[in-house]
């Protein structure tokens, strides 16, 4: 769980960049932000500093006005589960602030991150095939690739967007959209993302998903 920063380190966090969440401060100030979880050192030259989930959660809360008195709502409490990105497979029960600036900035720094991962362990720096954690991480990496492009993951329902699920299959994964184009949607965006995707048929129900791999080359 990130630690509460100071109020020099809050300052720092309340003047990051509000869309990509650059930080500047002093190295003590950075370093301090980085121990406590609310920051991250990019590994590439110049190694600039970047707020964590947690420091964003800390930024926008800051941000928000003050409650009125009396108890939240428990579906009004941010999450805080310690700032563990995870990506929307579709179909959770509990999803605060499914679609909000917040969410919508962690999506894109984790998509950012696993482009640079690709680009770490390729020898020719390409960030064009997926690398090892996606292939070992099928059902959250073809979800992340989906949320990050803007498609809309699944209520409990499940009839309202897509669903990422794991197959006999070892090295594939099944998603399923009930709406036609918005699954040949899911398609493209997987292909652009390194994936190649097909479309099948379920035998008893007749409905069509995607059967989706990482390509290896």
């Amino acid at each position: 769980m990130a630690l509460s920063p100071t109020a020099a380190q809050r300052r720092v966090i309340d003047a990051a960049d509000p869309s990509t969440g650059r930080l500047r401060g002093t190295e003590a100030q950075l370093a301090g932000l980085v121990k406590r979880g609310l920051a991250f050192r990019h590994p590439r030259p110049p190694h600039d500093h970047f707020l964590t989930p947690a420091g964003h959660r800390i930024r926008d809360a800051d941000a928000e006005p003050d409650p009125p008195p009396g108890p939240v709502p428990a579906a009004a409490r941010p999450d805080t589960g310690g700032g563990v990105f995870a990506a929307r497979v579709g179909g959770e029960e509990d999803v605060p602030d499914g679609a909000g600036p917040a969410r919508l900035r962690e999506v894109r720094g984790a998509w950012q991150g696993l482009l640079e991962l690709r680009r770490m362990t390729r020898p020719d720096g390409s960030t064009e095939l997926p690398c090892t954690w996606e292939r070992t991480h099928l059902v959250r990496a073809a979800a992340l690739a989906l949320e990050a492009a803007g498609h809309r993951p699944a209520g409990p329902a499940g009839d309202d967007g897509y669903r990422v699920r794991a197959t006999p299959q070892p090295d594939a994964v099944a998603v399923h959209q009930p709406d036609a184009a918005a699954l040949r949607e899911c398609a493209a965006t997987l292909e652009r993302a390194g994936w190649q995707a097909g479309e099948h048929t379920e035998p008893r129900t007749r409905t069509r998903y995607l059967l989706a791999s990482p390509r290896k080359v």
